[in-house]
């Protein structure tokens, strides 16, 4: 015991002082969020004995080393500075501080992964770390949603109770000094344990659960978010099962010309010399320039919808323009966030892992849904009612044949009501009327990308609108975007141009993407209409889809030829009976298929060449494991290993003849 009370009592006095109290605050605050997590996650978890176990003991060692980084990052200089914070008579005023600002450090980490966890069902993960670029909208929405004064008094009182409790009962009693050589020593011994942890630990530690919340409890918030912040590019050739260069452009280039309708297709005579090359899609029939109106709604999951079984008549409008359109009942989102439904409407390609193409450098000039139509004489806007330089959106939308119209752009005395994620969706469409009106009076088609924003946190819309009072949840803003998007139909009906319009309202992604397993099938599932009164025939589309599809579809209901190397494909075209999808998230990539056996599987690709396949249980949402299947593994990994070619050899590149910058000298 004396033994004991010595090393404490050297702790306390000696180098070591501010490096102990730090890991000790990390390592306590990882194990409350843990415990308060699991009470937040209690229905979802795996409570045996066992798993309930591994939780916690994979937890300690999660939170062990997320305390020794953060231990190890004050001992740097703590440590050199010892000899002179300790000499100094103003040293126990500089302790306070010091405790004070990390008292706040742990309180906030508590209330941020709480809240975090409240609106995403995980920990920190890249999402937590993109938000840190967009302070404006992500601090606006924080105030508009919670009562953040309040919360942040709270932070300071707990940090200032905390610096007070440690002060009194761990300040230096006594003040030893050491040489500065000893010192240094101390600090790059301290560095190169560092150094191992980073080189020598494995983050996957806690994926060793079948339930992915438990998975996420056995995490520490902060060991994620620093995880995710120097993991946000992910190098697919690096982390993820590829397939020998020969191999994949075979294959690759056959999903391209079966996209393209291989039987009546052609290689143009400027194709670039390389590798894949795009395929002439031929138009079946004559050119219908119709007008396009695609409105993507904010995070609206199809069991929102009274036509997918919900009963809580959120959806009144999008039901009966379901019914007078084409539904397409079995469609799949490819990521969980804006700018993968983005990414996936305009380039039509499996989604790759990390960031979004959308907010990658050199994606500029791509093969896009806007790059086809504007070169078939349309005007192409991108519409969206924040700004538009959140997620690269602007940036993005600008480079690839679209004219950006976002809430810059809109005057004041046109915009009724506004939170700090845009304008509410009514006001947004009353700005896609007036540019399909302008449109129309030039003589010129058009293509309106509109991205709404209502349904998302804080959940506000004007009063008096529907029976759902503002700011009381998701199901206000899902009826009050309805409500939008029936008044904005009901509006175009009344136009000169409706008859000569297509229309298509879905999904960015689902409100939630959190389950128990890493990939969650239905969390996944969004609703799509097509609405064409002259073109399309009111139906329901039952097989399986995915949002890559829907640019070639619109392409197809059009009638349009053109150089394509989409790998989304028709849905409507004669002969179409490939079902596939792909869902991720910013390091699991998905591959669902309905195989000749009429059973759907899953396969998952992960980093360090994992493959895993489930056998897709009826309910969508079970999967049991199964072995083999190495065939429909090879075809996953060539759509995702082949979707990184295209983009990185820079042959995805539609404009890069214009540019002077030819795709056939891409190199491997």
């Amino acid at each position: 015991m004396s033994a004991v009370r010595k090393f404490i009592s050297w702790l306390r006095n000696g180098p070591f002082h501010l490096p102990a109290t730090v890991f000790a605050g990390f390592f306590a605050i990882g194990l409350l969020s843990r415990l308060i997590l699991l009470g937040m996650a209690w229905s979802d978890v795996d409570r045996s004995v066992g798993p309930l176990a591994s939780v916690f003991l994979r937890g300690i060692v999660f939170d062990t080393v997320a305390a020794l980084y953060a231990a190890i990052f004050v001992s740097s200089f703590s440590v050199l500075l010892w000899n002179w914070l300790g000499s100094s008579r103003v040293y126990r005023w500089v302790r306070y501080a010091q405790y004070t600002v990390l008292g706040f450090i742990l309180v906030f980490i508590l209330a941020s992964e709480v809240i975090f966890w409240l609106e995403f069902g995980v920990r920190f993960n890249f999402i937590a770390v993109d938000y840190l670029v967009y302070t404006t909208e992500v601090i606006g929405n924080l105030f508009e949603s919670y009562p953040m004064v309040p919360m942040l008094m709270g932070v300071a009182a707990g940090a200032m109770a905390l610096a007070w409790y440690v002060g009194r009962h761990w300040l230096p009693t006594q003040y030893t000094p050491m040489r500065f050589r000893a010192r240094a020593g101390i600090a790059a011994c301290a560095l190169l344990v560092g150094a191992a942890l980073f080189f020598g630990f494995d983050g996957g530690l806690k994926d060793r659960s079948g339930n992915a919340f438990n998975n996420e409890l056995a995490a520490n918030g902060s060991y994620t978010f620093v995880q995710a912040y120097l993991s946000n590019e992910l190098d697919y050739r690096r982390f993820y099962r590829t397939l020998p260069d020969a191999e994949l452009d075979r294959r690759v280039q056959a999903r391209i010309d079966m996209a393209a309708n291989s039987p009546t297709s052609a290689v143009p005579a400027s194709a670039p010399a390389a590798p894949l090359r795009p395929i002439q899609v031929v138009s079946q029939g004559p050119e219908q320039r119709m007008n396009v109106v695609l409105i993507m709604i904010e995070s609206l999951s199809a069991e929102f919808l009274g036509v997918f079984g919900s009963e809580k008549g959120l959806t009144p409008n999008m039901d009966r323009l379901s019914k007078e359109g084409l539904l397409l009942t079995n469609l799949y989102a490819i990521g969980t966030r804006t700018v993968r439904g983005l990414e996936s409407l305009s380039a039509a390609l499996p989604p790759l892992p990390g960031q979004s193409i959308v907010r990658r450098q050199n994606n500029a000039h791509l093969y896009t849904l806007g790059s086809v139509l504007r070169d078939h004489g349309y005007a192409t806007k991108f519409i969206y009612g924040g700004f538009g330089y959140f997620d690269n959106m602007n940036a993005y939308f600008a480079a690839n044949d679209y004219d950006v119209v976002d809430r810059s752009s809109m005057p004041k005395e046109k915009v009724g009501f506004a939170n700090v994620w845009g304008v509410a969706d009514e006001y947004l469409l009353n700005r896609a009327l007036e540019e399909l009106d302008a449109s129309h009076a030039a003589g010129k088609p058009i293509f309106a990308h509109v991205m709404t924003t209502s349904n998302h946190r804080p959940y506000t819309f004007p009063a008096g609108r529907i029976d759902i009072p503002s700011k009381t949840g998701r199901d206000g803003a899902v009826k009050y975007t309805d409500y939008a998007i029936g008044r904005f139909i009901e509006q175009a009906r009344t136009k000169p141009w409706f008859d000569n319009t297509v229309f298509i309202i879905m999904a960015d992604h689902c409100a939630s993407s959190a389950g128990k397993e890493r990939l969650s099938i239905p969390k996944y599932h969004i609703p799509a209409i097509i609405l064409a009164p002259n073109l399309v025939t009111p139906a329901r589309y039952e097989q399986m889809a995915s949002q890559i599809d829907i640019a070639p579809t619109v392409l197809g209901l059009l009638h349009l030829s053109y150089p394509s190397l989409f790998l989304g494909q028709d849905l409507l075209r004669p002969g179409h009976t490939e079902q596939r999808a792909f869902i991720s998230n910013y390091q699991e990539l998905g591959y669902l298929r309905v195989g000749d056996d009429s059973v759907t599987r899953l396969v998952v690709l992960s980093p360090k060449q994992r493959a895993s396949v489930y056998r897709v249980g009826g309910d969508g949402a079970t999967l049991t494991s199964e072995a083999g299947h190495d065939a429909l593994v090879d075809e996953s990994v060539a759509y995702y290993h082949g979707a990184d070619e295209l983009v990185r050899t820079g042959v995805y590149r539609a404009k890069s003849s214009r540019s002077g910058n030819s795709a056939s000298t891409a190199k491997r």
